[in-house]
């Protein structure tokens, strides 16, 4: 069989498993899938560097299906060209339990290197991947020895150019110069309500693309081979800017009723128009999921792969023996560890007048304490490195010159979080953070749902994190978000109470593998409490933890539940019941997820189900409280927004005092007695 009969061949079969899969499962997006048939063929076949066979090798070439719900057109090209995803999968396509789910998920699916599905969210992952690449290039290569060398390739869509976070993340990868990102625009002028001419007229995003620091092309159509390929090469050609090829496809190729239509984009295309098209396109109507037997050797990529790998881990060897200190930290950064003694080497703040101290500047001094031991922990803020204090000082600015430690993000949250989602998913890098204040992780939202989802191991750092932020008003102090990020599964919220909690939140984050972790920190300052006397370690890990008891021997007659700066606060309420004879806890509860997951023996020593008198203390809204103070607790809490006033002003107005605490407690103990 001729060359161009077997690529036909193989074309085919790209859009009759896409067609055939979207209608089997009676839902899905045919149209993508079959317009970019021969654009995937291309990149997985000649462009790519993969090895089907071991999908996670570290020089790989990484692949991005921004435009997620064409997803049915990578697990085509995952299949045939060799990776653990068979037809039968295929034909599970969108079913439970399936590897072939309705959008690529990057833990199900062999290939896939990330979660995409919402639009725009692939295009900041793919940055972080480049930026990922960059920054271990710069760290591990060495003159004749580069190990670290790999294109980043996308397909997106016009949903994807449409949505902000897109544009946010081209900005910052025209700015930093990243030459190894490839992207396809697929333009194929169709949206789910129409054409793009109804609401993406004006836009031209190549021209948009280029003026934020883009190399573009233009290709006029996606079945030329010549034109795709030349493209591609001349974007593998560029270094110093990132590249973007718009492709002028039609939706739904092939189908001769609905070619062109919305309705080729998101419904399947229906038996009639499904056999039509195969007529069409010439193959057989009566066969489904039907692969001719020569498509596969000619798709496979096993034995290409694989001798890309051992090229690779030929120069690898030759790099290790010249360098054996570097290959050990090469080991270290892609165990995803800091490296031994970090535990040791985090800071233990002493108590006392005159040692109050802010969270947020507690945590920078544990940042400065661990820096030695994460040399590939990257990240930075949205234009906030002064007031949350996540600056590696001396590290250097990553910039397109140079790879520094701090990424001067701009004032970008949403795609700050989906390229820290990026660099953390590439792997080698050690905990990359993204920080904001904590009003502004709205801003972030997806991308924080999507880490949650992925179980990407990010840590997502924000300060000002109350009404305690003061002068700056209700617009800056955050009431909701509490529970908000509690909310999403997956996540770990950790508000600490003092310099010493903190300490112990970064130990938990940095332990934490399967999934990504906040820390909520205050402008304020506050007192770091004096545990010899308490009798109390943080004990963090637990998630909640008896910081003070007025009598040990006996039942207190009530527990305080508190969180973050309010801590304090309930602990002199609690002393000051005593003076009245009133015993009671003070429980710090730091992170509602580690306590949900210690053993129901622990959670009951902590808050024992008899003392049904109990009071929350939080200054965010009481919505879920319930679940830890029970039907006859009550919470001191703020379900209104703030105002603009100092912080100490504020607390004191809305009742985040000692006195108002205690008075709170004296009724609620009146109430249940």
């Amino acid at each position: 069989m001729a060359k161009t009969d077997i690529r036909a061949q193989s074309i085919l079969a790209f859009r009759t498993l896409a067609m055939d899969a979207v209608q089997k499962a009676n839902s899905g997006h045919p149209g993508t899938a079959m317009a970019l048939a021969p654009l995937a063929y291309l990149l997985y076949t000649k462009h790519l560097r993969h090895n089907p066979a071991n999908p996670d090798w570290p020089n790989r070439d990484r692949f991005v299906l921004s435009a997620g719900h064409a997803c049915i057109l990578q697990y085509a090209a995952l299949h045939l060209s060799g990776y653990d995803l068979s037809l039968d999968d295929l034909k599970q396509f969108r079913q439970w339990e399936s590897r072939a789910p309705g959008h690529p998920e990057h833990f199900m699916t062999p290939g896939v290197e990330t979660t995409t599905g919402p639009l725009g969210a692939g295009f900041s992952n793919a940055v972080g991947f480049a930026i990922a690449e960059r920054f271990l290039a710069d760290r591990f290569n060495r003159p004749a020895h580069e190990i670290v060398d790999h294109n980043v390739y996308v397909i997106c869509s016009d949903g994807d150019l449409m949505e902000g976070i897109s544009s946010e993340a081209a900005s910052l990868a025209g700015q930093l110069g990243l030459g190894k990102l490839i992207f396809f625009y697929d333009a194929n002028r169709i949206t789910i309500d129409g054409a793009t001419s109804i609401s993406f007229s004006v836009d031209n995003p190549g021209r948009r693309l280029e003026a934020q620091g883009w190399h573009v092309q233009w290709a006029d159509d996606a079945n030329d081979f010549t034109e795709l390929d030349q493209a591609i090469e001349a974007a593998k050609a560029e270094h110093e800017r990132p590249s973007l090829v718009v492709v002028r496809s039609h939706i739904g190729y092939g189908a001769p009723h609905l070619v062109d239509t919305a309705k080729a984009h998101g419904a399947p295309l229906g038996p009639e128009e499904v056999r039509a098209a195969k007529v069409a396109l010439g193959a057989d109507p009566d066969k489904d999921f039907f692969v001719p037997d020569e498509v596969y050797p000619h798709m496979s990529q096993l034995e290409r792969g694989a001798a890309l790998e051992a090229a690779w881990r030929e120069r690898f060897e030759r790099w290790s023996i010249a360098f054996p200190e570097v290959r050990e930290d090469w080991d270290q950064a892609w165990s995803g560890e800091a490296k031994p003694g970090w535990q040791q080497a985090l800071p233990e703040f002493e108590s006392g007048e005159g040692n109050a101290m802010a969270t947020r500047d507690a945590s920078h001094k544990v940042m400065q304490a661990l820096e030695p031991y994460t040399p590939t922990m990257i990240g930075g803020s949205a234009d906030l490195s002064e007031s949350v204090k996540t600056e590696f000082p001396g590290a250097g600015i990553f910039a397109a010159t140079h790879s520094g430690r701090n990424i001067a993000f701009g004032v970008r949250e949403h795609a700050m979080g989906g390229i820290v989602n990026g660099i953390a998913l590439h792997g080698g890098m050690v905990k990359p953070y993204g920080s904001t204040f904590l009003i502004f992780s709205d801003y972030m939202r997806p991308a924080i749902r999507l880490s949650a989802l992925g179980r990407v191991p990010a840590l997502w750092i924000y300060s000002h994190d109350s009404i305690g932020v003061g002068e700056d008003g209700p617009t800056h102090q955050p009431i909701e978000h509490y529970m908000a990020l509690r909310a999403i599964p997956n996540l770990w919220f950790v508000r600490p109470a003092d310099a010493n909690e903190v300490s112990w939140a970064w130990k938990v984050a940095m332990e934490r593998k399967d999934g990504p972790v906040v820390l909520a920190l205050t402008r304020q300052k506050l007192p770091v409490l004096d545990r010899a006397e308490l009798g109390a370690a943080a004990s963090v890990e637990r998630g909640a933890y008896v910081l003070w008891q007025a009598d040990e021997t006996k039942q207190p007659e009530l527990i305080f539940i508190a969180t973050g700066s309010e801590v304090a606060a309930a602990l002199e309420a609690a002393k000051a019941l005593l003076e009245q004879g009133v015993r009671s806890r003070v429980v710090s509860m730091p992170c509602w997820e580690l306590f949900e997951l210690q053993s129901e023996e622990y959670r009951e020593s902590v808050l024992p189900s008899e003392v049904s008198a109990r009071l929350s203390v939080e200054a965010g809204i009481s919505l879920g409280w319930q679940r830890w103070v029970g039907d006859r607790g009550a919470s001191v809490a703020i379900d209104h927004f703030g105002a603009s006033a100092p912080g100490d002003e504020l607390m004191k107005r809305f009742g985040f005092t000692a006195e108002n605490v205690a008075a709170q407690a004296q009724a609620l103990l009146a109430r249940v007695s």
